[in-house]
């Protein structure tokens, strides 16, 4: 695996992949460490997930500068990444033994019936590059702590990520093989999932490499959760507060360099104030600095790959020649490395790419609307269904209009986020099943009714 700078283009590393017998090796172990692992009581394994952020905080600044290295992250967001994902370890820490608590459920008297939570085994996580850290550490922290045991196929061109991530759980103190990381390319994944050793999978990343899993785990019986793209629609009512929005709307379109499946992408704006957020929208966005991503004040560094920005650039092509205007961006910048500037597109037409595709990067589809109706209704013009941001002052018509958008999530006057106290994900070609909150430490486990007489 070629670990390619994006700021530079320039190759950094290059890391061995695993073999067919590493990966058979990997597998037997993980099996022998579930047998024992899930025998570890509650709090254990809550104190060794406590332990584990501690790791992470220690190392922040190590670990963010693989991923700055890897795919591009400004130092400071890589920096917030780990941090989070820290938080994530406390969280579990902390409130892992509730979540699993048995339920309790009416029966005749004289007996007790309860629901108990019991882990599966070996699952397999297949997560992308884009937050290298925070994608593995929302499906590692709860899922582990439940008793089950990980095994990770990382995205190719964060190979040392993948590493970094294993080394934490080992610092830790965690038993070994209970988290491992595969570096294989993804047409061994199938292989995997179909391996009775592997008992569920989960999915973080594209909507083909989504159907890919869900196909071959369904083939076989085995549960898994896609959390898949996104085309969020960022909806601007008459009554918001136009400069809140368009300054939260800036940085949810470009944070991450706009390389994040639940970044605003599409902004429908009413137009009694759309001219308003326009103009104020567009400066905020021109504001943004690009530059050096290992630079603490640099807000946009490279996309994570030179083709992921030629895609990008072909979409907003296609987009002009629809007839999109270009109010600021557009082109990729002359330096060295995959540097895209922040974008923002009006005039979409319906068919364009910038209406119709996830574009992901830095770049803003603007959207006029007549009326709340229409806003609905175009944020529901979409296969996807991940997140949704509503602004308005009038809080009980943000939420109902939040019954009436199509997604997993919905924030009224914030960006869309994954927290580890709420339950996320997404519906239709978005994806199903849950991470974070209780939900989704429930994802994997064998929900078994004990009936006691």
């Amino acid at each position: 695996m070629e670990v390619v700078n994006p700021a530079t283009g320039e190759r950094e590393e290059t890391i061995e992949e695993h073999t067919e017998a590493d990966v058979e090796a990997a597998l037997e172990q993980a099996t022998d460490a579930f047998a024992e692992w899930r025998e570890r009581p509650i709090r254990e394994r809550e104190e060794l997930l406590a332990a584990a952020g501690d790791v992470l905080r220690e190392n922040k600044r190590e670990y963010a500068e693989t991923m700055t290295r890897e795919m591009g992250k400004p130092i400071s967001q890589a920096i917030g990444e780990v941090e989070k994902c820290a938080w994530v370890c406390d969280h579990y820490a902390e409130h892992g033994s509730a979540y699993l608590e048995a339920d309790a459920h009416p029966s005749p008297p004289g007996t007790d019936v309860k629901t108990v939570y019991d882990p599966l085994g070996p699952v397999l996580a297949v997560m992308p590059w884009n937050f290298p850290f925070w994608q593995v550490f929302r499906f590692a922290a709860p899922h582990l702590t439940a008793g089950n045991v990980g095994l990770l196929k990382h995205a190719s061109n964060v190979p040392g990520c993948a590493q970094a991530i294993e080394d934490v759980f080992r610092k830790a103190g965690y038993p070994e093989d209970v988290f491992q990381s595969l570096l294989i390319p993804s047409d061994l994944v199938a292989d995997l999932i179909e391996d009775d050793r592997v008992e569920a999978a989960t999915v973080t990343g594209s909507g083909p490499a989504g159907r890919a899993v869900a196909s071959t785990a369904g083939e076989q019986l085995k549960k898994s959760v896609l959390e898949l793209g996104g085309s969020d629609p960022f909806v601007v009512l008459d009554d918001a507060d136009v400069a809140d929005a368009a300054e939260t709307g800036a940085w949810a379109r470009n944070q991450n360099g706009g390389q994040s499946c639940i970044a605003g992408k599409r902004f429908l704006v009413h137009t009694d104030v759309y001219d308003e957020f326009l103009e104020e929208f567009v400066a905020e966005v021109e504001s943004l600095t690009v530059g050096d991503p290992m630079d603490e004040a640099t807000d946009i560094g490279p996309q994570a790959r030179a083709d992921l920005m030629a895609d990008l650039h072909e979409q907003v092509d296609a987009s002009v020649e629809a007839g999109a205007a270009v109010l600021t961006g557009g082109e990729p910048l002359d330096r060295e490395g995959a540097f895209y500037p922040p974008t923002v597109l009006a005039d979409v037409p319906a068919d364009c790419p910038a209406a119709t595709e996830e574009l992901f990067g830095p770049v803003a589809a603007v959207f006029e609307v007549d009326d709340e109706d229409e806003a609905v209704a175009k944020a529901n013009d979409t296969r996807f269904g991940l997140g949704a941001s509503v602004w308005t002052t009038d809080r009980e018509r943000g939420r109902r209009l939040a019954r009436d958008i199509d997604a997993g999530c919905v924030y009224i006057n914030q960006l869309v986020k994954s927290d580890p106290r709420v339950p996320f994900g997404g519906v239709n070609d978005s994806g199903y099943g849950r991470e974070l909150a209780r939900e989704g430490m429930l994802e994997f486990v064998n929900r078994k009714t004990v009936w006691v007489e």
